[in-house]
């Protein structure tokens, strides 16, 4: 495994050099490329990313929180198999969480940041790139526009509380995603952008005439949508067919 040195714990934010560790440990997790039973030491992370062990350990006690890997007695951390089941409960999760954040933010939300939001969207539903887009720079700015609706709808919600869990979480579902995602781009086929860009459209649309119940039961979909999508690509990970 190549080597990806975070900088020195001087010059990097300490938070952000945890949550660095936690997303590309996530990645490879869904990638394949760390199977389960894989030990994680902490010295060996920590000669990797550049960092010293308090983050390492940070990093890996948020990770056994999201179920991704085991804490051991003596034996540091261990990687869990990752399946179909545990992917569907963390999108019933997510859709809890996600659908009373859209009927708490109708009514409260920002419209003018919405319908920013729609026009930045409208060019995916295409699902291939503009000329001079490369599929790359389509998939990431796919992945900026669906963490600042989002982000916007959790910020817009009034819930401390409900705002701090779904952060918490929304590394593991964008873990997913963006796996999801490099499957396509690998492929060069980006139907499944294509198929968000209009669910998102559609809950947007609810937002913005404030139908509270629309809203959420668009959230649902797009949601429901996704669970059924990173399953499969799951499921293909799994058996090591991707």
């Amino acid at each position: 495994m190549a080597a990806t040195c975070l900088t020195s714990d001087s010059q990097f934010d300490h938070g952000l050099r945890r949550q660095a560790v936690v997303r590309s440990v996530l990645t490879e997790v869904f990638q394949g490329r760390l199977r389960a039973g894989h030990r994680l030491v902490t010295q060996a992370l920590a000669n990797r990313f550049g960092v010293s062990h308090t983050p390492i350990r940070e990093a890996l006690i948020e990770l056994a929180g999201i179920g991704v890997v085991d804490l051991l007695p003596n034996r540091g951390a261990v990687v869990r198999r990752v399946t179909a089941k545990d992917v569907r409960e963390v999108c019933q999760v997510r859709r809890s969480l996600e659908c009373l954040a859209t009927r708490q933010a109708c009514g409260r939300i920002d419209l003018a940041r919405l319908r920013e939001l729609a026009d930045e969207i409208q060019p995916l539903t295409t699902g291939e790139p503009p000329s001079g887009c490369s599929g790359a720079d389509f998939v990431a700015r796919a992945r900026d526009i669906d963490d600042r609706l989002h982000d916007l709808i959790t910020a817009s919600s009034g819930n401390t509380f409900l705002a701090a869990e779904i952060a918490r979480l929304k590394i593991l579902f964008r873990a997913f995603r963006d796996v999801a995602w490099e499957h396509e781009e690998a492929r060069n086929d980006f139907h499944r952008i294509a198929v968000e860009a209009q669910e998102h459209l559609a809950v947007i649309r609810s937002l913005t005439d404030g139908n509270t119940q629309a809203a959420a039961r668009a959230m649902a979909r797009h949601i429901r949508s996704g669970e059924k999508y990173w399953t499969r690509v799951t499921t293909h990970l799994d058996s090591g067919t991707v």
